[in-house]
């Protein structure tokens, strides 16, 4: 990484904001990275957006215990895309999350307490309302681009619709406008094991009701693989270490969710998964419009998106919609399909497919 990373920071705004709900959400603090450096004009700052259980540490390792690097590591540093010898990267952890950020697992200073329930329900919008008060707090009037895939691209799009001054361009990569009911369903689906789970008292656990919680997150990492990926990484081969007629012998694909469901409970919160999940659901680019059109009304910034080919919990045609939309209001919106075999990871797993397209992207910006 450039000798310019700076590790996790935060910010606290004690006056908080008021979230979609109506409700009031203060103080909040927002952890955050920064990469590279801000020049002197304040012109060339990247914010980049994590997806649902992602965090503020974007690239490199921390430390050198550190076994494994940031999420989106290999797109930010020296001569990379995002090059932060060139550029000053941004990535917040939003609020709702778990990782210094605002969220459940805080402390509610009216209680002294963890949150828990208590926490309001927040929304895309709100996540975005308090991320423009940090980039506010430091200086940067105009982002040169925001990017993000998933729920990084619903941040995306409104910074784009909701601040549409303050950048100068947004990438959107393998995001809807709107979950549909069956990305809907399947989040339902992973939020009853967690409130299944004996452990989980309402909310109310000492500790992470792990098997409700490793449950949910093997029923989100199938929607983020893809029938060729997974016959590809997994086939149907059974587990070396298990007789084929063994009642509880498991089958590769089995073992693998088993194996990051359970690690997925060392390091994140139940009711965070919880909140968040919610937040996915209820994204809606329209919301409060009475259309699509007029939410893309005051869009000001050019637009690149992107869709993957094997992605079937958002895929091509959502992105499609929102590119047909802005054509036909004159805005610069610019597509690329990209064919891949790795589903709704495409854009975490395959940076290299689209990497020439976005740096190309920049330049023009």
């Amino acid at each position: 990484m450039s000798e310019v990373y700076i590790a996790e920071q935060s910010q606290t705004f004690e006056s908080g904001i008021r979230l979609d709900s109506g409700r009031i959400l203060a103080p909040i603090t927002l952890a955050y990275e920064t990469y590279g450096t801000l020049n002197e004009l304040k012109t060339n700052a990247i914010l980049v957006e994590h997806a649902w259980t992602g965090d503020a540490h974007l690239a490199g390792k921390r430390n050198e215990s550190e076994t494994k690097p940031g999420w989106w590591d290999a797109i930010v540093g020296p001569g990379r895309l995002l090059d932060t010898d060139r550029y000053f990267v941004i990535c917040s952890n939003v609020i709702g999350s778990c990782f210094g950020s605002t969220g459940p697992a805080s402390i509610n200073p009216k209680t002294g307490k963890r949150y828990n329930l208590a926490f309001p329900v927040v929304t895309i919008r709100d996540m975005v309302r308090a991320q423009k008060l940090l980039i506010d707090a430091l200086g940067i009037e105009r982002l040169l681009t925001v990017m993000g895939g998933s729920m990084g691209g619903m941040q995306a799009l409104e910074w784009a619709t909701q601040y549409p001054a303050a950048i100068a361009s947004a990438i959107v990569l393998a995001t809807t406008p709107r979950p549909s009911p069956q990305a809907i369903s399947l989040n339902a689906v992973a939020r009853w094991a967690i409130f299944n789970d004996p452990t989980w008292r309402k909310g109310e656990y000492k500790h992470n009701p792990k098997d409700g919680l490793a449950l949910a997150r093997g029923i989100g990492h199938i929607t983020f693989l893809s029938d060729e990926s997974m016959n590809a990484k997994f086939g149907r081969r059974f587990s070396a270490k298990d007789g084929q007629f063994d009642f509880f012998g498991q089958f590769e694909v089995e073992r693998y969710l088993n194996y990051n469901g359970y690690n997925f409970v060392d390091r994140f919160d139940a009711n965070s998964f919880l909140y968040l999940a919610k937040s996915l659901d209820l994204y809606d680019v329209a919301w409060g419009c009475e259309s699509m059109a007029e939410a893309f009304s005051p869009v000001q910034a050019p637009i690149q998106f992107y869709a993957f080919s094997s992605d079937w919990l958002y895929p091509p045609y959502q992105t499609e919609e929102m590119v047909t939309c802005l054509k036909e209001l004159g805005k610069k919106a610019e597509y690329h399909l990209i064919k891949s075999a790795y589903g709704h990871d495409s854009f975490l797993l395959e940076h290299e497919t689209f990497a020439p397209l976005v740096r190309n992207f920049l330049e023009r910006v």
